[in-house]
């Protein structure tokens, strides 16, 4: 999240891996705390320590090297499927850890890139996504972040609202989490590998190639 101070600065809060944000709330792992102009507290809380908070002169991401690599916003018209074709065929690196780069595009995350991946029928492995597949692949990234959003949210441990509610989203995946249980598209089981140094769940059959 980024927070214009004033015409020369910003405010960046970058949640990490585990970040989370929390009103009037005590906890270990609070590393930062906000004072609201009404009178409440905004808590910062990151067990990893993966998060940052700093100022900046607006536009300046030097200082978080991550923001300043990230691709565009998934749900904007600035995630364009013909630049996200080209940016795939730019590459010969598997496409799930190139999602979870966030280098084609912000947002996507290891639960959300074994979803989409499996909506879209690629092999999580695949190193040559044309452009009907990366087409198809920015559809699924959508659908699956639109979804999660209606639903508040993906929570398995550290993942909570602001108000310290869980999200539904977890009830509804398909692929992540679930090796061993039938594909809901062909009955085949779910297969899990490691990619990249993170677990990654896919169809044999589905996503073949």
């Amino acid at each position: 999240m980024i927070a214009p101070l004033d015409e020369d600065l910003e405010l960046i809060l970058h949640l990490g891996m585990t970040g989370s944000f929390r009103f009037d709330f005590e906890d270990p792992h609070v590393r930062a705390r906000l004072e609201l102009d009404d009178g409440r507290t905004l808590s910062f809380r990151d067990a990893r320590r993966f998060g940052r908070i700093a100022v900046v002169e607006a536009g300046d991401y030097e200082r978080i090297p991550t923001l300043k690599l990230l691709g565009p916003e998934p749900l904007t018209d600035d995630f364009d499927p013909h630049r996200f074709a080209a940016h795939l065929k730019r590459t010969n690196a598997p496409i799930k850890p190139f999602l979870l780069s966030q280098r084609p595009v912000a947002g996507v995350g290891n639960i959300y890139a074994d979803e989409a991946l499996w909506l879209a029928r690629i092999n999580p492995n695949s190193r040559a996504v044309g452009k009907t597949r990366a087409h198809a692949l920015h559809t699924a990234i959508n659908q699956v972040l639109e979804a999660a959003i209606e639903r508040e949210g993906t929570t398995f441990s550290d993942y909570e609202m602001i108000n310290g509610e869980s999200g539904r989203n977890a009830d509804f995946l398909i692929a992540y989490g679930r090796a061993g249980a039938p594909c809901p598209r062909c009955r085949t089981p779910l297969r899990k590998i490691t990619l990249g140094g993170r677990g990654t769940t896919y169809c044999p059959k589905c996503q073949r190639r």
